[in-house]
């Protein structure tokens, strides 16, 4: 690792956000960074070496922030979505259903014996996904209400039972770790509650900011990496750990300031580190000697579709019901923790990322119509 490839990284990275400025869809940026990676890594020119351990180490960073910031996209203190809790939480459950079939289905079908995983991965949603790309509208009607709920609850059941199905071996060890990092995350949401409840975050906010010092930040940075720490002492992904301290953050009430700080840090540098790391580390020659890969990852992304789709029977807007089936971090993590385990075939990292850009694609396709469906013009739920 050098400041030479440190800056090659974050100079074509801003492929990303070009790509993501199309006016005819809502592109993520995280698209571009991923071909960046492709191209300067094991696929292409071979000049991004995945193997670096300072490269791998900062990427880590960069996933912890970048589930962190999904965590802080779900809106848990917005009293309108208790409006849409009961069916959101059994909309969640159904997909879950569907999926379980499907994914044994298509282990069977491509010989991996990874039905459970396959499951998980066509259950997932991502809110980090679906909130940017509703262009940050105020969602107002019960079908979005919904939707928010629904979003919530697929991402932290998914994230925490990746880890349990990846390796079924060591499930146990797995649920005990991932319910020390949630316990931990649970501690840091009622320090944070009390804190704003006896003034101590506004009075900290006010001198930090008439002096520059960025305390908000610097404490959010401390809980995340101590979180992780944890995490990576009990064998857990820093993927639940960022995404559960995002959770705390949005439960206990993130500053806007802070919100800010955090997204800059983790848009502006991380999260660009993370991706072309992560696109550098997949090897699409394996497509060219295993071609069926291309078909695993099809039939991934269609049956994450079909069940999420299947919910317009249940009175759910097609367009909205679509909307769920968009999924990023749980196949992120299940080809960045499968690979550093070496439980996947050849080809299968690839295939489940290949998925996942079909259901950003359905979604990106539908996005303009479902803005229309969450929010009420008049701003009353519905």
């Amino acid at each position: 690792m050098s400041f030479a490839l440190l800056a090659l990284i974050c100079a074509v990275a801003l492929l990303g956000p070009v790509v993501s400025l199309n006016r005819f869809a809502h592109i993520p940026v995280v698209i571009g960074e991923l071909a960046v990676g492709m191209l300067l890594g094991t696929s292409g020119l071979g000049v991004v070496d995945a193997t670096d351990p300072v490269l791998s180490f900062m990427a880590e960073i960069g996933f912890a922030l970048v589930m962190f910031v999904a965590g802080t996209h779900v809106p848990l203190r917005e009293p309108a979505m208790a409006a849409g809790l009961r069916v959101g939480v059994l909309r969640a459950l159904g997909v879950g259903l569907l999926a379980a079939p499907l994914g044994v289905v298509i282990a069977q079908q491509f010989g991996t014996g990874h039905g459970p995983l396959y499951a998980v991965l066509i259950a997932s949603s991502s809110a980090g996904i679906v909130l940017p790309m509703l262009g940050g509208v105020r969602v107002t009607t019960r079908a979005g209400l919904e939707l928010l709920v629904q979003l919530a609850v697929a991402d932290a059941a998914c994230i925490v039972a990746l880890p349990l199905v990846l390796d079924p071996a060591h499930a146990g060890r797995a649920a005990l770790g991932a319910l020390a990092v949630l316990a931990l995350a649970a501690l840091f949401f009622g320090v944070l509650w009390w804190a704003q409840r006896r003034g101590l975050r506004e009075r900290v906010h006010q001198v930090s900011e008439r002096r520059g010092l960025a305390v908000e930040l610097r404490v959010t940075l401390t809980l995340l990496f101590t979180l992780a720490a944890v995490a990576a002492t009990v064998s857990v992904s820093v993927m639940l750990a960022g995404f559960a301290m995002g959770l705390a953050m949005s439960a206990a009430g993130e500053p806007r300031r802070v919100a800010n700080q955090a997204f800059a840090l983790t848009e502006g540098f991380f999260a660009p580190i993370f991706f072309v790391w992560l696109g550098s580390s997949l090897d699409l020659r394996s497509i060219g000697q295993n071609p069926s890969t291309i078909g695993l990852g099809v039939a991934l992304g269609l049956a994450a579709v079909l069940a999420h789709g299947v919910l317009a029977l249940t009175r759910q807007p097609l367009p909205i019901a679509l909307t769920a089936t968009a999924q990023l971090g749980v196949p992120v993590g299940a080809a960045t923790l499968g690979k550093s385990m070496g439980v996947l075939v050849d080809g299968e990292a690839t295939a489940m990322l290949l998925g996942a850009l079909i259901t950003i694609a359905v979604v990106t396709a539908v996005s303009g119509r479902v803005v229309a469906l969450v929010c009420d013009p008049d701003g009353a739920t519905q």
